[in-house]
């Protein structure tokens, strides 16, 4: 346990310039992680409001900061998840950032109204403000236009999902220098670009069947055909990076110089321990490895 602070009380979350992102990480794993050099641990899905996998991460920690990539506001009520936080921000001050979202109107019938969408997010963070969240230490999940500027009034600032530099660029713009911005990116290590893509397509099947990412990929100058499964070449590529662990550090760091202040890299292997392939990343990142 640790009780300095790494971010201020007014500040934007300090989680260095590269995290991981993925599922089911473990104790161990995520002490390697940090000993790469990782700032934090993104846990996509929707977890439930009790977030009891977080304190054993930290715990096995010392420096690591650990993000929730989201919670789903229609599946986790804000009373018991600012209760958690308060659970962990007591035991590991400053190590845990909340991050929430609406999820996908495909899966919630209250969402299919984005008015209702946009409404319940708002009644959201009203209530982990009832309930004493700070809001440096919580984002939003966001990819439009609205929802980017409501996560620069109402929380740190914003983490988009399956973006590009470009998209970064203009949320950067939409929310001002002083929101932290935290795009995920995914990679693939290899250099057979098939492989790569045909990798990138599963990971991305599911996503075809999501209106906020086809209309953020639309927004962003791709096609209603390159949106559609099994998506086209040109987009797969601009989300998915792959190539050499040079060729990968330096698309991802496209996202820094567009004006994120943190990049969640999310490795997409066969295997469930994430850890080899990060590794193979911290030196052309330019992470200090301890």
């Amino acid at each position: 346990m640790t009780n300095s602070d790494p971010s201020s009380s007014t500040g934007k979350p300090d989680l260095g310039r590269f995290g991981s992102f993925g599922w089911g990480v473990t104790p161990q794993q995520a002490k390697e992680i940090e000993a790469l050099g990782y700032g934090a641990i993104w846990v996509g899905g929707s977890p439930r409001a009790e977030l009891a996998w977080v304190e054993p991460i930290l715990e096995a920690t010392t420096t690591l900061q650990v993000a929730t990539g989201i919670v789903n506001i229609w599946s986790a009520p804000a009373k018991p998840v600012a209760e958690s936080f308060h659970r962990i921000d007591t035991a590991y001050p400053g190590r845990f950032l909340l991050g929430v979202g609406v999820g996908h109107s495909e899966a919630t019938t209250e969402y299919r109204n984005p008015r209702n969408a946009l409404a319940a997010l708002v009644q959201y963070l009203d209530q982990l403000d009832e309930y004493g969240v700070p809001a440096n230490r919580r984002v939003v999940a966001a990819l439009g236009p609205r929802v980017l500027k409501l996560s620069a009034e109402r929380s740190a600032g914003a983490h988009p999902y399956l973006t590009t530099p470009e998209h970064t660029a203009q949320a950067r713009e939409l929310i001002g220098p002083a929101a932290f911005l935290a795009p995920e990116h995914k990679v693939v290590l290899t250099t057979d670009p098939e492989q790569a893509r045909s990798v990138g397509r599963k990971a991305l099947d599911v996503y075809f069947n999501l209106a906020n990412y086809r209309n953020n990929w639309k927004r962003l100058g791709f096609g209603d055909d390159e949106v559609s499964r099994p998506g086209s070449d040109r987009l797969v590529d601009a989300v998915v990076a792959y190539g050499t662990p040079e060729a990968i550090a330096t698309r991802l760091k496209q996202h820094l110089d567009a004006g994120a202040d943190h990049v969640p890299v999310q490795v997409l292997t066969t295997t469930e321990n994430l850890v080899p392939a990060l590794a193979e990343l911290a030196g052309p990142l330019g992470l200090t490895q301890s």
